[in-house]
């Protein structure tokens, strides 16, 4: 049974992370417009202990489950989403690296501990300008040569999430030997030949600092090669992994989408055009489009909030199914958005209202892994028994 002493109960947990969404909302808007990190609200995150949260109990932790995350970070969403995602990465890949038996034990403890005591970031660092998403296979030309005191890596990273604010990150990389293992290897973000590049300038997600990061020739000890393996060992599907992947990044963007929704009921209730004599929100034909984006929603959280309580009690979703889940998940999100917008005419893309800025973001839901067509080819070969 968990230990919940040390932590609120489930309603004043949720109470205090919708009252962190509406701070966060208020600088969402200037950070957006800047493109700046938001090292503000991340310091809140790591106020209310929260950047520790799924680490191990023993490494002073919560270890949280599935549906406690994705119910947070679809919270946190709301207010901002690229703090949303930095928080979703840090979570994912505390869990991760607790579950991981080949991780040194000291390491998992000290980047645990690190978390939990100083609210320090870590985040996996995978894409390649060449090689786009590993997901999609391919060698990464990020190398991890061996030394005298032991590794030395080199390489270039694109789309790193979180950048101007880790503490750690994990790498994948290749070796130099013959025969190539591929693998993770654990580098201070403070060691000597790291530079961040500022590349990042997006239409969606404009805070998140994702900016390319350049490894020259950086040095880590050589037991801070935490995950190496043979490429092919990395093709055996993780069903575990892939849940908590895709459903927190499914919850991130219904909560892009909740944010919409709730802006246009205000917009709704608010607008009286002086032909009408009443408030938007008394014309039929508007409930009827507000209750299709209600649908929407409703389907997403029942497929998220189902999908990671089976994770918890022990029935994770198959590797086909969590994928597919985030496929619809992401285009509900953006399907109930742009409605929205298409309610709203002008004031949905003017720049002095929230609407324009959920479209943008919410786009984003389908860069992440799985895109739409990997996941609907894998269902329709299942389909088909191939």
């Amino acid at each position: 049974m968990p230990d919940t002493r040390s932590f609120p109960a489930a309603s004043v947990q949720r109470s205090s992370e919708r009252d962190l969404a509406a701070e966060f909302a208020s600088v969402a808007a200037a950070h957006d417009r800047a493109a700046s990190f938001p090292f503000d609200t991340l310091a809140r995150l790591r106020e209310q202990g929260l950047l520790g949260l799924t680490a191990a109990r023993e490494d002073g932790g919560a270890d949280a489950g599935l549906a406690r995350v994705v119910s947070l970070v679809g919270t946190i969403a709301e207010g901002c989403p690229s703090t949303a995602l930095i928080l979703a990465m840090q979570l994912i890949h505390q869990k991760a690296i607790a579950r991981n038996p080949a991780w040194p034990a000291q390491l998992r403890a000290r980047v645990a501990r690190s978390a939990v005591e100083a609210g320090a970031l870590i985040n996996a660092l995978r894409v390649e300008p060449a090689l786009g998403t590993p997901a999609r296979g391919g060698l990464p030309a990020t190398t991890a040569r061996r030394t005298a005191r032991g590794w030395s890596l080199s390489g270039r990273k694109i789309y790193s999430t979180g950048a101007p604010g880790l503490a750690w990150l994990l790498v994948w990389a290749r070796t130099d030997e013959t025969a190539p293992r591929t693998g993770m290897w654990l580098v201070p973000a403070s060691s000597p030949g790291i530079e961040i590049v500022e590349t990042w300038d997006q239409l969606g997600l404009r805070a998140s600092g994702s900016h390319d990061v350049v490894l020259h020739e950086v040095e880590v000890p050589e037991d801070h090669a935490v995950d190496i393996r043979s490429p092919q060992d990395w093709a055996q599907p993780d069903a575990t992994q892939a849940a908590w992947n895709t459903l927190t990044i499914a919850a991130l963007y219904t909560g892009v989408a909740r944010a919409a929704r709730d802006w246009l009921v205000f917009f709704l209730k608010d607008r009286a055009p002086s032909n009408l004599g009443a408030p938007l929100a008394s014309l039929p034909r508007l409930q009827e489009a507000l209750g299709a984006i209600e649908a929407l929603l409703l389907t997403n959280r029942r497929l998220i909030e189902s999908a990671a309580e089976d994770h918890d009690r022990g029935a994770t979703p198959s590797l086909l199914e969590s994928q597919l889940i985030k496929t619809v998940a992401a285009e509900n999100a953006i399907r109930a958005v742009e409605q929205a917008v298409a309610l709203t005419g002008n004031h949905g893309l003017a720049r002095s209202n929230p609407l324009e800025r959920h479209l943008r973001d919410v786009l984003c839901a389908r860069i992440h892994t799985p895109q739409a067509d990997v996941a609907h080819v894998a269902a329709g070969r299942a389909a088909l028994g191939l």
